[in-house]
């Protein structure tokens, strides 16, 4: 009598989640998150200062565009980030969650202590936030679990 061992094709499932996002497609989203943050965040300083909330610091004023270029800068460190924690991390999007929401609320520390007015604090605070909102995910995302 002869006896045949049957090895069950792989599902679908399994092939999915053991596949790790490709190095492109994380680097293009995190450009392209950037990029959105980059442009959603003067939008916010400048709808606050619109509606009357000053954009000053110690008497000197944020310029609009500093928005822009601070959010891109942090995000592209941010992308450099989930780009080392893909390579050596066991957990890359785990670690890389958890690294950037740590850091997210790190980043709201000067603001609390801004010499500013309470609503300028409140308004800096809601861009790194809307920063935050839109970079994290859109990285992490492409980072295997």
């Amino acid at each position: 009598m002869t006896t045949t061992a049957h090895t069950a094709a792989p599902t679908a499932t399994a092939v999915t989640a053991s596949a790790a996002p490709s190095l492109r497609s994380l680097v293009l989203a995190g450009i392209v998150a950037t990029a959105t943050a980059s442009v959603a965040t003067p939008v916010v300083a400048a709808a606050g200062h619109a509606a009357g909330i000053s954009l000053d610091i110690a008497g000197e004023p944020i310029p609009v565009p500093g928005f822009a270029t601070l959010t891109a800068l942090f995000s592209l460190v941010g992308l450099v980030l989930a780009v080392a924690l893909r390579r050596f991390a066991r957990h890359p999007r785990r670690t890389f969650f958890r690294t950037t929401v740590a850091l997210t609320v790190l980043s709201l520390v000067p603001d609390l202590i801004a010499d500013a007015a309470s609503s300028t604090k409140v308004l800096l605070m809601v861009t790194h936030l809307v920063a935050a909102a839109i970079v994290i995910p859109a990285i992490a995302q492409r980072l295997r679990p």
